[in-house]
């Protein structure tokens, strides 16, 4: 059985240690990102919905590019939310602002009751380049 290649972004964040789990997992080009959410360094939610996703994704390209990897090569996004119907034109914004130009990545928006004490979580698969 091969070894998992863990990946994680230089400033490790606690949510990883106190849930024990990778920030990602790289197998063969492709990287699997666990869900990321809106978490400050020491594992609290930003307390503002906006300010959370903007976190969410900041924290998502840490990921990436601890593995030589950008937003530009993701090619899958599941994202998760507590309130769907009134978050999301404040996810469209931060959303569109990340990925302004087709060709789009595949996504998937999932509603659900909860996250851990968050409002939103992005998971991606991305293939790394080269």
């Amino acid at each position: 059985m091969t070894k998992r290649n863990a990946i994680f972004p230089a400033d490790r964040h606690a949510l990883y240690e106190e849930h024990g789990y990778s920030a990602a997992i790289r197998s063969g080009d492709l990287l699997f990102v666990s869900g990321q959410v809106g978490s400050r360094e020491n594992g609290e939610p930003e307390p503002e919905f906006g300010a959370q996703v903007e976190r969410a994704f900041a924290n998502l390209k840490a990921v990436l590019a601890a593995a030589g990897c950008s937003l530009d090569d993701i090619v899958d996004i599941t994202t998760f939310h507590t309130d769907p119907e009134n978050q999301f034109d404040t996810f469209m914004e931060v959303k569109n602002r990340h990925f302004p130009e087709k060709p789009y990545p595949n996504w998937t928006a999932i509603g659900v009751n909860w996250l851990a004490g968050f409002d939103f979580e992005i998971k991606v698969i991305a293939r790394i380049p080269g």
